[in-house]
């Protein structure tokens, strides 16, 4: 978990699973674990998803365990395999984490533009959420936006996610597009580029599993940026 190369934790992690036919399930999970990150972040999708699910089968933590074989059939460009490893997630994990994997869930359909799914996921997520229910709750305005569905109290949930932790990290992600649908371009601007700026200088796999967002911030300040409104 430590190594500072791919190679290198790819070399100690076959390593680990090598030494003994009787490793606990626990450290056989986390040294699959640290497989599946190093052929995810060397985008070798496939090989990925087959670790993560055979890491799956030991039932140690398998929701998170299927938050990482979704991430790299969703890598793969296979967005239906990546939803259902999503929904198992939310059945198999304990009531702590469900509202996060049906978030998910959510975020995951709204980058594929299904939104009325995304819409049904996010609500779930919204009521069971707690700690990050204010960006469930902003996840669920703008998906709502996006699929043509009124989304009552935009400015309440705006303020809300911008006073809130849950407003950094993704969370720029939420909020910049809440400010751009709600005409506040400036401020949009520098959330999206806040979002950019910290996913392309942090770790790798979170920056290809947030390819959608990525892209989507994107196109989205390219329309801010050649829109004539921004250059009044």
């Amino acid at each position: 978990m430590l190594s500072r190369s791919v190679t290198s934790r790819a070399r100690y992690a076959q390593a680990g699973l090598a030494s003994s036919p009787t490793i606990d399930p626990t450290t056989q999970a986390m040294l699959l674990r640290q497989l599946y990150l190093c052929h995810f972040e060397q985008r070798r999708f496939k090989k990925a998803h087959d670790l993560a699910l055979q890491a799956v089968q030991l039932d140690v933590l398998p929701d998170v365990i299927l938050q990482d074989a979704a991430r790299a059939a969703l890598a793969s460009g296979d967005l239906d395999a990546a939803v259902v490893h999503l929904q198992a997630a939310a059945k198999r994990g304990p009531a702590s984490r469900r509202s996060f994997h049906y978030w998910t869930l959510g975020s995951t359909l709204f980058i594929a533009h299904r939104y009325r799914e995304a819409i049904a996921a996010l609500t779930v997520a919204a009521r069971r959420g707690k700690a990050d229910r204010t960006l469930y709750r902003a996840h669920l305005a703008l998906a709502r936006i996006a699929g043509g569905v009124p989304a009552p109290d935009l400015r309440a949930t705006i303020e809300a996610l911008a006073a809130s932790p849950a407003g950094r990290g993704y969370g720029r992600f939420v909020l910049g597009h809440l400010l751009y649908a709600a005409g506040q371009w400036s401020a949009a601007t520098r959330c999206l580029e806040t979002f950019i700026d910290r996913l392309e200088g942090g770790r790798m796999a979170m920056a290809i599993a947030l390819d959608g967002e990525l892209q989507m911030t994107r196109a989205t300040l390219a329309k801010i940026k050649s829109s004539p409104k921004s250059r009044r």
